[in-house]
């Protein structure tokens, strides 16, 4: 399959040149720079000779010159730097509000050192304002920064202006000039910058390699404190093989710097100009003119852009927001240049390079104006769609499963405010956090009924449909409730997938309708742009035999049915993190019902039962213990999760529902755990187990039934007292 790279602005291929440049100090001369004989000259002739292919690139002096670990190491050492270095003139530093987060994040950890921080506003094409710098002065003020140019919109600012003002006020100016060095023309001292930062891997260098210009008589407090590297600035052992590769970047950047200007405007311009001919509607995103050569941020109306990224599998791109449940993350850059949500929302930054080809860009725009055309209504829509056995449903969703349950917080506060129906037959309804509505028919039976539907959680049709159903019928298992028939509900994007991939989605909903006994017998649908798929389940229960979430009694064993993990795991796959057998691991987990945990507990007095989804095994838990009043405790090492999952999350491999669960029940929790493992205990599950609480004495035997029948089941905590619902986790 053809793919196309346009994300140069989030990082570049190492160069050829580069590459070769390096290799030597890879394989033959691996001598310590500080060291005398030959072996260390050898080196140390490497590293200068480095220092001074950048200096050439930015007009400076080899001594002006320091090598860091990348772009985020320079801008911390000279903010940080500038700012300890001179406190004792002053607390106020200036800085755009279109700032990479390594100068934002930098300025917000000294705010809490008792500094004060001033953003300066931009236009709607992202560009400061000199007034608006000389406004801001103060007698208090030490430090100036402002980027070059703008990671995600390509603004260029007037830097040689705003430097000028800072330094009639004798204020230092330092500039983050990582997304512009190798793009564009960068001289220190046209720029009159004192501090300049350089990031390795935006211009065909390795990651992990940057630099820090320091003019000639700039003081900055050491941060790296150890032998005397680098002009006693920078403690640690120089990263030769890296340095050698920066420095032979930056001779490449000065000796092709018009002609690599040029054709990377001339491809990001061709590629504007065939969107603008395909009748999408959208805006440009940045200075119409004085912009990185290469970048194009547009911003569709009416488009989720990671959605349309997601389906745009075969080129590479960047995304400006991200659409959760709840809420739209809008980047901060867009948010300072006041970019309607509604296109805000469908921003895609497209960033060329040296080796972008017409080819590239014709590919790109044919397969962008296919993908934006299902979700904007143009003569352009395609006509044909992807084949079904191609289709990867999780690359058509902002989100996957339960994980894109509205947040707890965010939900409480809207329920809050309905009234809640009370009637004598009404025996579950709103005022608890229940599975299921329950209805009492008569004396000697009650109909319990639920609603479940999420997004993809599966590429495969067929397998999302069997987990849906699954996850639905789930809620009435955990109720004590005998399934009786379902209902379909079904929201479908007619213009983006074949019709044969809903078809494929009901199969698979229908085959775990038929293993639970049930028919399913109608539905509703309604066309959206993105795939929903779920069921309206009924069954019933005696009125006596209904298992609550509140019920837990003091010294009741909790015994959950599955193991966890399968939001971490799930977004691993989207990422295409997992192996074909990880993946069936997952998928099995999800679809597989709930109904012989059911079978086996319903034989046992339950005082409370639950089943785990979107709220994490603590979110869940936490439902149980405050409405039953009583603090409970779990033993981490004694809850079942799925392989690789522990790996993952250090691997930062977590769902954002994940992190909203972790912050819901933070409050309520007292624990002594690393941050991995308690994202674990609150990754936001679905088609998760039972999770329910039994009379001790019977848990043993409860355990090993379970097990019988080949569940991974286990005893992960008991009830402690009664009290808030505390929990307590060893």
């Amino acid at each position: 399959m053809k793919t196309v790279y346009l994300d140069y602005n989030a990082t570049t291929p190492i160069a050829a040149e580069v590459a070769q440049a390096m290799k030597p100090f890879l394989e033959v001369f691996f001598g310590n720079p500080s060291s005398s004989h030959q072996f260390g000259v050898q080196t140390r002739k490497a590293v200068e000779q480095a220092r001074g292919e950048i200096a050439k690139l930015l007009g400076a002096h080899p001594d002006e010159i320091i090598f860091t670990s990348g772009g985020t190491e320079s801008n911390n050492y000279a903010i940080k730097g500038i700012a300890l270095a001179r406190r004792d003139r002053g607390n106020h530093i200036i800085i755009s509000s279109v700032e990479h987060p390594a100068v934002v994040e930098v300025c917000r950890y000294l705010e809490k050192q008792g500094f004060r921080i001033t953003f300066l506003p931009v236009d709607e094409r992202g560009m400061v304002d000199p007034d608006d710098l000389e406004k801001a002065i103060t007698r208090e003020t030490i430090l100036v920064s402002v980027m070059h140019a703008n990671n995600e919109v390509g603004t260029i600012q007037p830097i040689a202006t705003l430097s000028e003002i800072a330094h009639r006020h004798n204020i230092v100016f330092h500039c983050d000039a990582a997304q512009s060095v190798g793009k564009i023309p960068v001289h220190v001292d046209e720029m009159g910058v004192d501090l300049l930062s350089v990031a390795g891997h935006k211009l065909y260098a390795p990651k992990g390699i940057g630099a820090l210009y320091i003019r000639r008589g700039i003081v900055l407090e050491k941060l790296m404190h150890g032998a005397d590297h680098e002009q006693n600035l920078r403690a640690g052992t120089e990263n030769i093989l890296e340095i050698a590769g920066l420095g032979k970047a930056c001779e490449i950047a000065q000796r092709d710097l018009e002609k690599n200007m040029r054709h990377m405007q001339s491809m990001r311009d061709l590629l504007h100009d065939k969107l603008k001919d395909s009748g999408l509607d959208f805006r440009l995103n940045g200075h119409e003119e004085k912009r990185l050569p290469n970048t194009l941020s547009l911003s569709f109306l009416g488009v989720e852009a990671n959605t349309a990224l997601s389906e745009l599998d075969d080129v590479a791109a960047s995304a400006g927001a991200a659409c959760h449940s709840d809420q739209v993350d809008v980047s901060a850059v867009l948010e300072a240049m006041k970019v309607p949500i509604e296109y805000a929302m469908g921003t895609i930054r497209l960033s060329t390079g040296r080796g972008t080809t017409e080819d590239d860009i014709d590919f790109a725009a044919k397969r962008l104006i296919e993908v934006i055309s299902r979700f904007q209504d143009t003569d352009e829509a395609p006509t044909q769609m992807i084949p079904t056995s191609e289709v990867k449903l999780t690359h058509y969703t902002h989100g996957m499963g339960c994980a894109c349950k509205i947040e707890p917080d965010v939900l409480e506060k809207v329920l809050r405010k309905l009234p809640q129906p009370i009637h004598d037959k009404i025996l579950v309804g709103t005022s608890t956090a229940d599975d299921a509505a329950v209805y009492k028919i008569s004396d000697d039976q009650a109909v319990v009924v639920t609603l479940d539907f999420f997004t993809p959680i599966a590429d495969d049709p067929y397998t999302f449909g069997q987990i849906a159903a699954a996850n639905a019928l789930s809620d009435l298992y955990a109720m004590g409730a005998t399934p009786l028939f379902g209902l379909n509900i079904v929201a479908f994007p007619i213009k983006r997938l074949p019709l044969d991939v809903l078809e494929s989605v009901l199969k698979g909903a229908q085959s775990k309708a038929e293993e639970s006994g049930i028919f399913i017998i109608g539905g509703h649908s309604i066309e959206d742009p993105e795939l929903k798929y779920g069921m309206v389940t009924v069954g019933v229960v005696h009125p006596a035999k209904i298992w609550r979430n509140a019920g837990i009694r003091p010294g009741d064993s909790l015994i959950l049915t599955k193991p966890i993990g399968t939001g971490v795991l799930s977004t691993a796959l989207k990422r295409g993190l997992l192996d074909a057998d990880q993946e069936k691991v997952l998928y099995d987990t999800m679809s597989m019902l709930n109904a012989t945990a059911f079978s086996v507990l319903k034989d046992f007095p339950v005082h409370a039962c639950t089943d785990i989804t979107g709220f994490g095994l603590l979110g869940h838990l936490s439902e149980m213990s405050v409405h039953s009043h009583v603090d409970v405790e779990i033993d981490f090492d004694q809850v079942p999760t799925l392989d690789n999952t522990m790996e993952l999350i250090a691997a930062n491999v977590v769902p954002g529902g994940t992190r909203a669960n972790l912050n819901h029940v933070s409050h309520l929790v007292e624990w002594n755990l690393a941050l991995p493992q308690k994202l674990l205990l609150c990754d936001a599950q679905t088609s998760g187990g039972l999770l329910a609480s039994v009379p001790c004495e019977m848990a043993d035997e409860i355990l090993a039934k379970l097990r019988e029948r080949g569940l991974d089941a286990a005893i992960v905590g008991r009830a402690r007292q009664e009290g808030s619902g505390k929990i307590f986790v060893k």
